[in-house]
């Protein structure tokens, strides 16, 4: 009997925890309130200026409600207007009622968007509240402000790729790859020209956070195994540390080619590699002529000069050698967008 009351007991203690567990589970509401963006107004403008670079722009909003108490992340979203935020920028994020953001970084996130300086446009902005990928986001309605950003080199978000390449070191600035969109979307190139082709995608110029790739699927894992670039040449390396996820492309061995160079236009002559600046070079004997640069002695991938800049073109004119002699040429792929390169005569 009393074996038969501890059981008894037992099983009521454990309906009486499943009751309680049952009753903390939060009920999503099937038509939760949306963010309420409060401040700025629409119709809002602002000018900006180095001179109030200190200076804070302050988003206010009404929280949402799911019906529960939830852990949200509220973000300040912007678009051009008439876009209907198919390519929204993230502005800045709180866990508050409130987000702000300095004149000088809000000026680097409409700089990233493509706004000219000194020149006033309108935009879209809007909060978005995120709890988990299982809930579905919920956006405020939209406002529209008048904005003006002043003129500044333009900063992008960037991460680090340390590895064999360059020595493992996480601090070379050179080694960096960038995020033009303010997306958390990298992109940017690596020169493997020797060594094991082994590298690995660091958050700051230090180990303290690093991705790799435990089951090499394309998946970053933080402090995974080390990633790897099979192949010669220079690869166009994409990392979604949103998705965490990164892919790599097909290697180009880069060369010169034409009739101002040893091999004429039959064959390149390839270039070295300069892992403390990251960029390609060759040091040569030119003569008067001209010459391209051209990638796995084809002609698929081939770089000229249509400006006479030193910024190369897909497909550019020749590069005219006026004076024969011993030069020494880099071609630098560390700008994103832009392919650059020199010609210095020794």
């Amino acid at each position: 009997m009393k074996k038969y009351a501890q059981y008894m007991t037992l099983m009521l203690a454990m309906v009486i925890a499943w009751s309680c567990t049952e009753e903390l589970d939060p009920v999503i509401s099937s038509d939760p309130a949306a963010p309420v963006l409060m401040s700025p107004q629409s119709g809002t403008s602002v000018i900006l200026t180095a001179e109030d670079e200190l200076e804070e722009l302050v988003f206010e909003y009404e929280l949402a409600d799911y019906g529960f108490s939830a852990a949200t992340t509220y973000t300040v979203q912007m678009d051009f207007v008439g876009n209907d935020f198919s390519e929204p920028s993230d502005v800045i994020s709180s866990t508050s009622n409130k987000a702000m953001i300095s004149y000088a970084d809000f000026n680097q996130k409409l700089l990233a968007k493509g706004l000219v300086p000194m020149e006033e446009m309108m935009v879209e902005m809007r909060i978005k509240a995120t709890i988990n990928d299982n809930v579905a986001d919920e956006f405020s309605e939209t406002i529209t402000m008048s904005v003006t950003p002043y003129e500044v080199a333009l900063e992008y978000p960037r991460i680090y790729i340390p590895g064999d390449y360059q020595g493992w070191n996480p601090a070379n600035e050179n080694t960096i790859i960038y995020s033009v969109k303010s997306d958390n979307v990298y992109e940017g190139f690596i020169h493997v020209l020797g060594g094991s082709g082994e590298f690995k995608v660091n958050e700051m110029p230090n180990w303290d956070v690093n991705y790799g790739d435990d089951g090499a699927d394309g998946t970053l894992d933080a402090g995974g195994a080390n990633l790897k670039a099979t192949g010669i040449g220079t690869f166009k390396l994409t990392v979604d540390l949103n998705a965490k996820t990164y892919t790599l492309g097909a290697p180009l061995y880069w060369g010169i080619i034409g009739d101002a160079t040893a091999g004429g236009w039959d064959s390149s002559t390839p270039l070295e590699f300069n892992a403390d600046e990251n960029i390609l070079t060759l040091t040569t004997d030119l003569t008067v002529g001209a010459m391209k640069f051209r990638a796995n002695d084809a002609w698929d991938n081939n770089y000229g000069d249509d400006e006479v800049d030193g910024v190369l073109e897909a497909g550019g004119s020749d590069i005219a050698i006026s004076e024969a002699g011993n030069y020494t040429i880099t071609m630098d792929f560390k700008v994103p967008g832009k392919v650059s390169y020199t010609l210095v005569k020794n």
